[in-house]
């Protein structure tokens, strides 16, 4: 097996460009997944690559470069509003696989269960990829179409995630179950993004479940539900409707059955909206 492992952007394109290869980054995922004598014929590695690295803030917004790891993600000060991804991070297995797990292998392996995704959906995340014939931007949403499926081209790579500058003023919130408390895949998990208005009272929301359908999904009736609500209403009378989960399409499976998914989403949801309005200004994620 050929392996490369380059230090700048260029070079990994080109070497892409050169023939079919496997990206990897952290490889987290991608060793366990190899079958007995199933290799692929080239390997490249983008986690040295430095336009790839690191997290940068401008007044557009946060560019998370694709090979950052979620230990990078949870010591980087970001505001409020990505205290549910930092909430992800730390879920994301052990810290072994934190330090070498990275943001754009957690996207490009389009698991249902992937931990990054469900408050990235919230923040707005754009993926940015690279080919020798450009560069494009693809809205989270379009960019995981299904199980292990992603808008991604042969010759490109996930090079970094955007999220916006106007999700700065947000409060986030990210909740998961599993069947045991570290190292789970997910039965669900729930990630929000509020706005509060100086009443108390939520303004926007965002909110989305991962592992109950083969691509996270954004609860787009129950966010408007929200709106309009306090603390203190959605305390005593969340809204419950069943409705509000439409979208989603749980499985019965040995970590859950599809009832129990729908269950606990219902109150993974509640929880995390109170979580995410209740934060206090000012706190860092």
């Amino acid at each position: 097996m050929e392996y490369h492992s380059p230090v700048s952007l260029q070079d990994a394109v080109d070497l892409l460009n050169d023939g079919d290869a496997k990206i990897v980054a952290g490889a987290t995922d991608f060793f366990p997944g190899l079958e007995r004598g199933r290799a692929p014929e080239r390997l490249l590695d983008v986690s040295r690559v430095s336009e790839m690295r690191g997290i940068s803030v401008s007044e557009a917004g946060w560019r998370i470069g694709g090979a950052t790891t979620w230990s990078e993600i949870l010591e980087f000060p970001f505001p409020p509003a990505f205290a549910g991804l930092k909430a992800a991070a730390r879920e994301v297995g052990s810290v072994q696989i934190q330090n070498a797990g990275t943001v754009g292998g957690n996207l490009c392996n389009a698991s249902p269960a992937a931990d990054g995704v469900p408050p990235l959906l919230t923040l707005e995340a754009v993926v940015e990829t690279v080919s020798a014939s450009g560069s494009r931007l693809v809205p989270l949403e379009e960019f995981i179409v299904g199980v292990r499926s992603v808008n991604l081209e042969p010759d490109e790579i996930c090079a970094a995630i955007h999220v916006p500058g106007r999700i700065r003023d947000g409060r986030g919130s990210f909740l998961k179950l599993g069947a045991r408390r570290y190292l789970v895949i997910s039965i669900s998990m729930v990630a929000v993004l509020v706005h509060v208005a100086p009443n108390g009272a939520v303004s926007e929301a965002r909110i989305s479940v991962g592992a109950c359908s083969p691509v996270a999904k954004r609860m787009t009736e129950l966010e408007a539900a929200v709106v309009g609500l306090s603390a203190e209403e959605l305390e005593s009378d969340f809204p419950s409707d069943p409705k509000f989960l439409d979208p989603l399409a749980p499985l019965d499976d040995i970590r859950a059955s599809a009832v129990h998914r729908m269950q606990a989403t219902t109150e993974l949801c509640r929880r995390a909206v109170i979580e995410a309005v209740n934060l206090a200004d000012g706190n860092n994620a």
